[in-house]
């Protein structure tokens, strides 16, 4: 019965890492095909395929009575998103960041990070909450793809994107592939979660926030890394605030409007997680603005704090007796401590503008 459930489990994340492999393949070359700029690609075309398992995880956890687990996915994936996928990236290479993100994408992400914690102030997302998040993903979208159509120059370049010239056929082929395999991963996932939080004592929403929230970001890690390793970083930071304003707006949107009542929201989410990725999407501003750039150290400190934000969901899990000076320690030391420096930066990274 153990081994059946791991086996479950482990071939619901390799179905949905394939499938988000192949639907990207096809859909970036299709897109290439439009002459979309990279940057347009990583925040459209990339970044839906590499939501689209936490697409198929929120919506049937939602459809099969798991709403915590619909929640924790999607809250969960953008704190990885940001602080696992970003931070590893910027580690392997600074990364540069482009205008457009400064000033639109990031404002958006955070805006909609707030919105979804005011509507989850009420105890729930109704079906109402949904449709609206779901409007806003369609107007995000094709924004974006406006956008990309005026950057005719910088639609060249999007020739860097691996896969060569569109094969419909052949492309139609893979995004099919891809969807099957994305269904079956999130059956096979969401089931295996399930199982997993009522053997190992968890509730439902921490394997949420962590095993299912870890594998359904694997397609980001995997595009990222080797975007960001071939030197296309539009691609790399795109895919990840892109896939982060999509979770939100096309993800937790159908799965709230696809669900009789909505997705109810525990007390612990409105006081800990929700506010904590929306902190996650506030500290990218300040780090966006130094000099449009992402630097190793900055990379670092996303990575380490991901490291103590799993920390301390497992130490809450398991109410160990560590959890009060864990709690003690980063909100005395660690904390302060990350504002001040990034408050020193954002303030050279000012003062150099203005020279």
């Amino acid at each position: 019965m153990t081994l059946m459930l791991v086996l479950t489990f482990l071939g619901g994340i390799v179905a949905l890492v394939v499938g988000a492999e192949a639907l990207v393949r096809g859909a970036s070359r299709l897109a290439l095909g439009l002459g979309l700029s990279p940057l347009v690609i990583g925040l459209t075309v990339v970044a839906y395929g590499t939501s689209a398992p936490e697409m198929a995880t929120s919506v049937g956890a939602a459809l099969s009575g798991a709403p915590d687990i619909a929640l924790g996915n999607v809250v969960g994936s953008n704190i990885a998103n940001v602080l696992l996928v970003l931070g590893l990236s910027a580690l392997l290479a600074p990364l540069v960041v482009s205008r457009q993100l400064v000033w639109l994408d990031v404002p958006v992400m955070l805006g909609v990070s707030v919105a979804v914690l005011v509507m989850a102030l009420d105890g729930g997302i109704s079906r109402l909450d949904g449709l609206l998040l779901l409007v806003g993903g369609v107007a995000y979208t094709v924004l974006q793809l406006r956008l990309g159509r005026r950057e005719a120059a910088a639609a060249a370049e999007a020739g860097a994107l691996p896969g060569g010239r569109p094969v419909p056929w052949r492309d139609g082929l893979l995004i099919l592939a891809g969807l099957v395999l994305l269904v079956l991963g999130a059956r096979w996932l969401v089931g295996g979660a399930v199982q997993v939080a009522q053997l190992l004592g968890m509730s439902e929403l921490v394997v949420g926030l962590t095993i299912v929230a870890v594998g359904t970001s694997l397609p980001e890690v995997a595009t990222s890394l080797l975007a960001t390793f071939r030197g296309q970083r539009d691609i790399a930071v795109g895919n990840i605030v892109g896939s982060n304003i999509f979770n939100l707006l096309i993800v937790l949107g159908p799965a709230a409007a696809l669900s009789p009542e909505g997705i109810a929201v525990s007390g612990a989410a409105i006081r800990f997680d929700l506010p904590v990725m929306t902190a996650v999407a506030l500290a990218c501003l300040p780090i966006f603005f130094t000099g449009h750039r992402i630097a190793r150290w900055e990379g670092g400190l996303f990575l380490g704090y991901y490291v103590a934000y799993v920390a301390y969901l497992l130490l809450d899990a398991a109410g160990h007796d560590a959890l009060p000076a864990f709690s003690m320690a980063m909100m005395a030391f660690v904390v302060p401590l990350t504002v001040i420096t990034l408050l020193v930066v954002a303030a050279r990274a000012w003062r150099a503008g203005h020279r």
